[in-house]
């Protein structure tokens, strides 16, 4: 009974303390399903319209990475192809950070070994954390349910849509906690749990695009890949078209055996410990680390290194397309009258248009790059450590500045490795309609926007120390919806237009518009030099 009593306890500790961010997250599923579902709908009413999609999709195979597996032209098959991949990528993200939070998180801040010195104990507090994510993925399932059904979609494919993305959720909780026992830091579980949802993620990309179409060219079988991914496996349930349960043995039995591993880590190790412990360090730092910008720099390095992969892989991907894009233009008569139309509309070819759509996409990696430098300033500020650097010949504005300084300069280096990736896959192939200039400006296009998430989350930082790690994921969450999905789930330009991201120019020859580009860099520039300014009259704690 004392142990029911415990676990009554800590799963309502659990509760209290995720209920805005639980909430954000299960609603803001919920509602990208609802939206995305009306959207398609509205847009892709007819049949006709959303076979000619599909067959462009399928004769482009990067087109079938960012989207999903096309298994037909009804209206539920369509709308789980467009966007399943993003609710399971989301539910696997919700869940990883969930983990760490309540594992290797409490065991930094060292409120686990409190508790394991009362009668819970060390392995309560991983049931409850188990209870916990268990009911946050259960609360998923439900509202994507809930969300195509309130689309008018048909209930028996939406029930089979949300436990899928509710089962892709539960296997990269049992991830993110047996991640938890192998790193030394929540900050490397918080980074291999998410690298390996994006590693899911592209698994599953890889697959569909490799996969093998049928004669009518509006249904996919995937490839091999996709069967080493959670989220390939979701996929395999063909929602709305076959309604196979069966495929969601395959994350619930990845999520039992990653929870029994790390149950069986947790008994053997010390509080504490982890499986991949740190190296030792030097007795004295190296003379580089004289200054607050070159102690950021050696603090942010891999996250850093992460980011800037992510870019390079972006460009290498968007510049890969010209070539796909030819042989559309060889292979499918209907998929390349629909290209053409595209073209035409925009004013600039089909390779800069997917260039400009991938590149945004590694905008948002260079925000959220940037952005860490902010949250890395609260995090060391809340451990104390600021106040013993501070201690030193060390001012409050030239600690910031250097963070500031090094979040700039990474948000500068992810662009440069994604415009570096997309120029050497142009080079390498025989597609001549985009100059290499175009490549260099479409990339720099992106940093403003970026920009805005390093300078704003930094005067948040100083007014509202407390709020700087939530408020700052949730307005690039927030960018993130209105500004590159809105449009696809069906939001009023005005509401888009609340994002950076929707001011982002799309250089197309010398009509482009960069005003945009100008006002959003003045902003950040602005409100960068008022976080400093403000910096000077605040007080540090770790409150």
């Amino acid at each position: 009974m004392a142990e029911v009593a415990a676990l009554r306890i800590l799963w309502g500790q659990r509760l209290r303390r995720d209920r805005w961010q639980l909430a954000i997250w299960v609603l803001g599923i919920g509602a990208l399903a609802l939206f995305s579902a009306t959207a398609i709908q509205q847009t892709y009413g007819e049949d006709s319209s959303r076979a000619e999609i599909l067959q462009v999709a399928i004769a482009t195979p990067a087109i079938l990475m960012l989207r999903g597996l096309a298994r037909g032209a009804s209206i539920g098959a369509f709308t789980f192809f467009q966007i399943f991949s993003f609710l399971a990528l989301l539910a696997g993200m919700m869940s990883t950070f969930l983990a760490v939070r309540h594992s290797r998180a409490e065991e930094e801040s060292g409120s686990a070994e409190l508790i394991a010195s009362t009668p819970a104990g060390r392995l309560t507090p991983a049931a409850a954390t188990l209870l916990h994510g268990t009911a946050a993925n259960v609360l998923v399932a439900l509202a994507v349910f809930a969300g195509f059904t309130a689309a008018g979609l048909d209930p028996g494919g939406a029930l089979v849509a949300g436990a899928a993305t509710g089962a892709v959720g539960l296997a990269f909780l049992g991830v993110g906690l047996l991640m938890a026992q192998l790193m030394g830091t929540s900050r490397g579980a918080n980074g291999s749990s998410a690298a390996l949802v994006v590693l899911a993620y592209v698994l599953r990309g890889i697959g569909d695009a490799t996969g093998t179409p049928d004669a009518g060219g509006t249904v996919m079988t995937a490839g091999p890949a996709s069967w080493f991914s959670p989220i390939g496996w979701g996929q395999q349930t063909f929602a709305f078209t076959g309604d196979r349960w069966w495929p969601l043995l395959l994350p619930l039995a990845l999520a039992a055996v990653s929870l029994g591993a790390a149950w069986v880590l947790l008994e053997r190790r010390d509080s504490g410990a982890s499986v991949w412990g740190a190296l030792p360090g030097r007795v004295a730092a190296r003379p580089g680390l004289n200054s607050p910008f070159a102690l950021a720099l050696r603090l942010q390095t891999g996250s850093i290194i992460g980011w800037s992969l992510g870019g390079l892989a972006g460009g290498l991907l968007a510049g890969s397309l010209g070539s796909a894009i030819a042989a559309v233009d060889l292979a499918d008569s209907s998929a390349t009258a629909v290209l053409r139309a595209i073209i035409q509309s925009q004013g600039a070819s089909l390779t800069q248009i997917m260039i400009s759509v991938l590149f945004s996409i590694v905008g948002v990696l260079a925000a959220a790059c940037g952005l860490q430098a902010v949250l890395r300033l609260r995090q060391e500020e809340a451990a104390g450590t600021a106040e013993l650097l501070l201690a030193a010949p060390v001012s409050r504005i030239r600690w910031l500045t250097g963070y500031l300084a090094l979040g700039t300069a990474s948000v500068v280096l992810v662009m440069f490795l994604a415009g570096l990736g997309a120029w050497a896959s142009l080079a390498s192939s025989s597609d001549t309609s985009m100059d290499v200039w175009a490549v260099w400006e479409t990339a720099a296009a992106q940093l403003p926007a970026a920009l805005i998430y390093l300078a704003v989350p930094a005067l948040v930082f100083v007014l509202w120390p407390r709020a700087t790690i939530g408020l700052g994921w949730a307005l690039l969450a927030a960018g993130v919806v209105l500004g590159i999905f809105g449009g696809m789930v069906g939001l009023n330009q005005d509401i888009r237009n609340m994002s950076p991201f929707s001011h982002t120019p799309v250089p197309n020859g010398t009509t482009t518009d960069w005003s945009g580009a100008w006002w959003m860099l003045a902003i950040a520039v602005l409100t960068g030099a008022v976080a400093v300014v403000v910096m000077r009259q605040r007080e540090t704690g770790t409150a």
